[in-house]
């Protein structure tokens, strides 16, 4: 450095910016604060939270409310589905989640944050609480729709907010899975493809848009043990808009509210280390 320039900086009285230390909380925040303005930035990334779960009410609603008969329910089938409505929104936090954390490891955003003395959990940590905040987002539009064609609370408000915390908890689980596929694929391609053709026949084979009581015996079987199944139904009865299971139906229908938190734990306990671990094996290569 020249004489001058050392005058120069002396004389601005420029001085590097004091590099303090912050907890895990904070850095996540901070993160959560990125991803929410990175939101703000491109309202477009909300369509499937919003455009999306509003259109499947009104199709479901007004074009098969009609034709499919639901029993438990004061308004029919436009109050039974909004259990079912929910229950498949939340299950795509699992795509969100993916797919905003793929095109970050893509883009090089997680190799930036990792120069930064920054706890690497926080990477995550942001993006779930993030992709948590997105869902939920969905939840509150769909609230609102569902208020709009004629749904209704008839339980107490502790069990509609059981079913809320139940909700929120399964999108908690499905995070888990998202950073597991995408820490695992290469590009959002691959991730839009292999969660929508996972997650679509999931959450169709199941109790969300149509009862079980009609299917076919080993094709109720199948749906009546899918772990949406019981969280939708578990939501139904929380919210006073089906009555209980029918004696015949499989075990977890009998007890939804139990099976949806132990399928939450499983879930979570089996995908949270094995996403961990290959997060840490995609950013140290």
């Amino acid at each position: 450095m020249s004489t001058d320039t050392e005058a120069r900086v002396v004389t601005s009285g420029t001085a590097r910016a004091e590099i303090r230390r912050t907890g895990l909380l904070r850095q996540s925040l901070a993160i959560v604060r990125r991803n929410l303005i990175h939101i703000k930035r491109m309202p477009e990334m909300l369509m499937d939270v919003t455009i999306q779960p509003v259109m499947f009410v009104l199709l479901f609603a007004y074009v098969f409310g009609g034709s499919i008969a639901v029993n438990g329910s004061a308004a029919g089938y436009r109050e039974w589905l909004m259990g079912g409505i929910m229950g498949q929104t939340i299950a795509f936090a699992a795509a969100v989640v993916a797919i905003g954390l793929t095109a970050d490891l893509g883009n090089g955003i997680v190799d930036r944050m990792r120069s930064l003395p920054i706890n690497p959990a926080a990477v995550l940590v942001g993006r779930s609480l993030s992709s948590l905040i997105h869902s939920s987002i969905g939840i509150l539009v769909m609230s609102v729709t569902g208020l709009a064609v004629g749904w209704r609370i008839h339980g107490g408000v502790g069990a509609a907010l059981l079913a809320y915390c139940l909700l929120l908890l399964w999108g908690f689980a499905m995070i888990w899975v998202g950073i597991l596929v995408g820490s695992s694929l290469r590009s959002v391609e691959a991730v839009n493809g292999m969660m929508f053709t996972t997650l679509f026949p999931i959450t169709f084979l199941a109790n969300t848009f149509a009862p079980t009581e009609r299917m076919t015996p080993w094709l109720r079987t199948i749906a009546e043990w899918n772990p949406i199944s019981s969280l939708v139904q578990a939501v139904r009865e929380l919210w006073g808009n089906a009555a209980a299971a029918p004696p015949d139906a499989a075990l977890p229908l009998h007890h939804p509210v139990l099976t949806t938190l132990l399928w939450t734990i499983g879930i979570t306990v089996v995908t949270a280390p094995l996403s961990v671990r290959a997060f840490r094996r995609r950013t140290q290569q």
